[in-house]
């Protein structure tokens, strides 16, 4: 999926694009990244995703969508066992960079990546100048923005995972390997949305 404001059609300077992923420590459901270049006019308020409260990282990832160019891709848990985490959200980022440089249909410049790794060298589809920042949801507005529209673009996939697959209070941990979550597991067995190459879900698989 994919958005582009009409403010940035038509601009000639090179893209600077932010990017992160959501997701990649749950025990179920996909792992989303997001690639975001910011309009001219930059939300306030924008941070890392995690020390938002829920309301505020809603409204602001309704108001980075409306007013940036933005692209999400999602990996679903089968390509992640084939595949591994690491691998999968490196997947992701190209797949979200791939769409929105090719909706935007212009050169760029740098894509400023959360973490101290890119996809460079590891995806062969990657073929952009990448700069991993440790911390940039926090200090870079891009990755931020980037960040709020993963979260929030995962959470939503999850709550409707949890309406279809409701012993597992995903509406409440969002995969991750909670208590609530690991009982349930033991009581009714992986999903298909389970990550069957992770250590809890494999066990049981083995059982």
């Amino acid at each position: 999926m994919l958005g582009v404001t009409p403010e940035l059609i038509g601009l000639s300077e090179p893209l600077v694009i932010g990017v992160d992923e959501a997701g990649r420590g749950p025990l179920a459901g996909p792992v989303v990244a997001a690639a975001v270049v910011l309009g001219r006019a930059i939300p306030s308020g924008l941070d890392d995703s995690k020390r938002l409260s829920p309301a505020r990282r809603a409204r602001l990832d309704e108001a980075i969508r409306a007013g940036s160019g933005w692209a999400v891709a999602v990996v679903e848990p089968e390509e992640i066992d084939r595949v591994n985490i690491f691998m999968a959200t490196m997947l992701a980022m190209t797949r979200a960079v791939g769409a929105l440089t090719a909706a935007l249909g212009r050169e760029t410049r740098e894509v400023l990546i959360d973490g101290n790794m890119t996809p460079h060298g590891r995806c062969a589809e990657w073929c952009w100048p990448a700069r991993a920042i440790v911390g940039g949801d926090g200090i870079e507005p891009a990755i931020s923005a980037a960040s709020i529209i993963a979260k929030e673009w995962r959470d939503r996939m999850m709550l409707e995972a949890a309406a279809v697959h409701p012993h597992y209070g995903w509406e409440r941990n969002k995969g991750y390997g909670t208590a609530e979550h690991l009982a349930a597991l033991r009581l009714h067995g992986p999903t298909p949305l389970h990550r069957r190459s992770f250590a809890p879900v494999a066990q049981l698989v083995l059982i």
